[in-house]
């Protein structure tokens, strides 16, 4: 059996990083991990190549030669999935398509997918692979509960060409116990966090040592601090012996919500353990609309001493924040402004308000009859789709002048000291620069410190750091070469929109 998988191509977002990765010549931030978990399902003697379009180009030939193609998405995915499902189509090659682009929008599809894995593969890949060998293939497979994960096997890395990636993924956990209102993660993985064990954890990290990786890793789970007890008893202590026993090959980033702030030991473990990057879902710094989107985790803290806190623990705090609740006025593009700024959040992912399918924000909308049809899955997409209450004009200009402002040169290099400023570099770091990390910081100086716009800012950085912060001159260079990523992910919003054809809600 020769099966082909496709990863479709991601746009150029804000977590795309492509114009940071060629800085380091890498083709991507990290790999379709539910493609290669997938492929561990298949048997051993299949002929299984994995295409990853965002890495390599999708050639016609690997398309005729397959007997299945299998493809994997995101919502952000979705124009370059119909693309790779019309090849597929025009040469009469079946498609199987799953993940969360498919689970949530099957109807999008429903005319040029032949068969759909809707729902978490797990328990369902034995009756595929069953089917697929006697050629008996269902229309659709459907998992409506969630798997026991502790079952589920290690991704195949050797389906990776893993030179290409800036960073590998692993998850520990699926669910969240929150329940926001505009996120679609109850729908797809439920509110009850489901973990891995500690061995699990150990055997992959372990893997991916073995298949040579030596950088850092993204635990991709929505919540990575869903179960603390289980987190400080087994899992950050099995993980810290491990690093000591490698000399800490690894750093990792992950997801949390903002009680992690509540936390010592917790937060002392995941230090310890090697985590030195965590995002948070700040929202908005507007207790009214933190309400309206049943974000109460976030209006029980004082957010800016919770974020001063996670800092002062050596993480750096990525922020996600929306504009456009019901409860915005046009006072909340300074206030956001304000309050990134003020607490030095150098890596600020603002969004305008959407509604996934699958949200509770979704049907509100769609009974209100304020669904403009689907989303794009674009975080920093100068669209919404929704009608938003404060007048469309002002709601899209306030959002592309926040933007433009945050990644300002200027701006954006004086959160970045100020975050340097109470940084402390984590023990387990090592000195030696390797030779990616010194061609990273000539082309740095070529293209930011000679011809870029932040030339001025950058050199005054870099001296400061010399001086100031010798021990954080590494991390410097890498902010400042994010920075270019975000500046001009901050243009590409500032010019005119183009118009799309839009998905219709359902």
């Amino acid at each position: 059996m020769k099966v082909l998988m496709v990863y479709p191509q991601y746009p150029t977002t804000f977590w795309s990083f492509n114009y940071a990765l060629k800085f380091i010549s890498k083709k991507a931030a990290l790999p379709p991990l539910g493609l290669i978990t997938v492929g561990s399902y298949l048997p051993k003697e299949w002929d299984v190549k994995l295409v990853d379009m965002n890495c390599e180009k999708l050639k016609d030939e690997d398309i005729k030669k397959a007997d299945y193609v299998f493809i994997s998405a995101m919502t952000v995915q979705r124009e370059s999935s119909i693309e790779v499902i019309k090849k597929c189509n025009d040469f009469g090659i079946p498609v199987i398509a799953g993940g969360p682009l498919f689970t949530m929008e099957p109807d999008t599809f429903h005319d040029t997918v032949d068969y759909f894995v809707l729902g978490e593969a797990e328990d369902i890949m034995a009756d595929l692979v069953k089917d697929m060998e006697n050629r008996s293939v269902k229309r659709y497979y459907v998992k409506t509960t969630f798997c026991d994960i502790e079952k589920t096997l290690p991704p195949r890395w050797d389906l990776l060409n893993l030179k290409w990636y800036a960073s590998m993924s692993i998850q520990y956990s699926r669910g969240c116990p929150y329940n926001c209102e505009f996120c679609d993660i109850g729908a797809l993985s439920g509110r009850v966090p489901r973990q891995k064990n500690a061995k699990q954890i150990v055997n992959e990290l372990q893997s991916l040592y073995d298949s040579g990786w030596r950088k850092s890793i993204f635990f991709v789970d929505d919540n990575f601090i869903g179960n603390k007890n289980k987190l400080k008893r087994d899992v950050l202590p099995a993980i810290i012996e491990w690093q000591k026993s490698n000399r800490y090959p690894f750093t990792f980033y992950t997801e949390v919500s903002i009680d992690f702030a509540d936390d010592d030991e917790l937060m002392t473990l995941m230090s310890n353990a090697g985590f030195d990057r965590v995002f948070v879902g700040i929202e908005t710094p507007d207790p009214e609309s933190l309400k309206e989107a049943n974000k109460y985790q976030n209006i029980k803290h004082d957010l800016e001493k919770s974020i001063r806190k996670i800092q002062s623990f050596g993480f750096e705090v990525q922020g996600g924040f929306i504009v456009g609740f019901d409860s915005d006025m046009p006072t909340i593009f300074k206030r956001q402004f304000d309050f990134i700024q003020g607490n030095g959040i150098v890596t600020a992912m603002v969004g305008l308000l959407n509604a996934p399918r699958g949200s509770q924000l979704y049907e509100r909308l769609r009974n209100e009859n304020r669904l403009r049809g689907e989303m794009t899955g674009d975080n920093v997409d100068v669209m919404t789709n929704i009608v938003p209450k404060m007048d469309s004009n002002v709601l899209v200009n306030g959002y592309k002048t926040l933007v433009a402002s945050l990644y300002n040169p200027q701006n954006y290099y004086k959160r970045l000291k100020e975050f340097l400023s109470i940084y402390k570099a984590p023990k387990f770091i090592k000195s030696k620069i390797s030779l990616p990390e010194i061609g990273a910081f000539l082309r740095s100086i070529f293209v930011l410190g000679i011809f870029g716009k932040e030339r001025k800012e950058y050199w005054k950085l870099l001296t400061w750091s010399i001086f100031k912060k010798p021990k954080a001159f590494s991390k410097a260079i890498s902010f400042a070469i994010y920075g270019y990523h975000f500046r001009k992910v901050a243009e590409k919003i500032s010019k005119p929109s183009k118009t799309r054809k839009r998905i219709p809600a359902t």
